[in-house]
């Protein structure tokens, strides 16, 4: 098996299959068994739920004063405009672009410059500035309230462009559709939709990583990880019901894999060019992975080696 190491990953599946969990075994493991078996560098991180935790506290902040929201249907329920999925992607391809560019600013409101950003990606899908039509006292005031969750990722993508070098980019993120819904999802919804939203940038370098569970186990597993104490955590947020039927009740990577003209690949077509994306699964139907939001120290290397036997089998394949 070659040694060539993997440049870019985009780690997919459905919430809560073990996404980030896995990213975290990732991390922890020691480099050189790291790159042997598993064919990555260090990793560069970036994920898209920071984004649409941001989007639930504006409008939560909205909904304390009684006015609609701009995201959201409801606190519990999904998006109100569907494009908002491309308006996630186009975020991540921002954060790609800056952090490999060494654009990164630090900016002196992180509420503000998330605001300008907010409005800027939806703009790119469709969608019309929100933020920006709102009275100045009160974008002023939603600021002030935002200013440290914003905060935390201004300097996270300041953090990621100090040492770009020689590493493996993970990009995370999950996408699906209504429970029930027939192939292919329309209307913003799945990974078709999403991954010809990426940057051709992206697109060049990927490789997909899908995490394999039911959506049944999805729903399972978000209920037993949710903490409502950490509503902003990666690993320990919780997806409300309505969202996980409504959103992500199926998804369309599968399909996507049986229309591939080329096998174990995931085909894109942005701006009339063709991009067959290398895709391998870690099959996490039964879960292997939960363990791994404990504290590493508390990690039994069975179940570690289990994990990297999955992933080695996967990852494998991509390169």
């Amino acid at each position: 098996m070659s040694n060539k190491q993997l440049d870019l990953v985009l780690l997919l599946a459905l919430p809560a299959s073990g996404k980030s969990e896995v990213r975290n075994c990732i991390e922890h493991l020691d480099p050189e068994r790291r790159e042997e078996s598993l064919h990555m560098r260090e990793s560069l991180q970036l994920d898209d739920f920071p984004y649409v935790h941001i989007m639930r506290e504006i409008d939560r902040e909205l909904s304390e004063k009684g006015l609609p929201f701009l995201f959201f249907q409801s606190l519990e329920k999904p998006f109100s405009n569907t494009k908002d999925w491309g308006t996630l992607t186009e975020l991540l391809n921002e954060d790609y672009a800056d952090v490999m560019h060494h654009k990164c600013v630090n900016p002196a409101s992180a509420a503000r410059h998330m605001f300008e950003r907010l409005d800027r990606a939806g703009e790119v899908v469709g969608v019309a500035p929100r933020l920006a039509a709102l009275d100045e006292s009160l974008l002023a005031e939603l600021a002030d309230k935002l200013e440290l969750e914003c905060r935390k990722v201004a300097d996270t993508m300041l953090k990621l462009q100090q040492d770009t070098e020689n590493k493996t980019v993970v990009i995370e993120f999950a996408r699906g559709g209504p429970d029930g819904s027939s192939m292919p999802l329309t209307n913003g919804y799945g990974y078709q939709y999403s991954l010809a939203k990426l940057s051709p940038e992206i697109l060049e370098k990927a490789t997909i990583l899908y995490i394999w569970v039911t959506p049944e186990e999805s729903r399972r597993k978000n209920s037993a990880r949710a903490n409502p104490d950490d509503p902003g955590s990666i690993l320990h947020h919780g997806v409300p019901m309505d969202v996980m039927l409504g959103d992500y009740g199926c998804d369309d990577m599968n399909w996507l894999l049986d229309q591939s003209d080329k096998p174990d690949t995931v085909q894109v077509e942005r701006d009339g060019k063709t991009y067959h994306i290398p895709m391998a699964k870690f099959d996490n139907r039964v879960d292997k992975t939960s363990f791994l939001r404990a504290d590493p120290a508390d990690w039994a290397e069975e179940d570690v080696a289990k994990v990297q036997a999955g992933l080695k089998e996967a990852l494998d394949k991509l390169v």
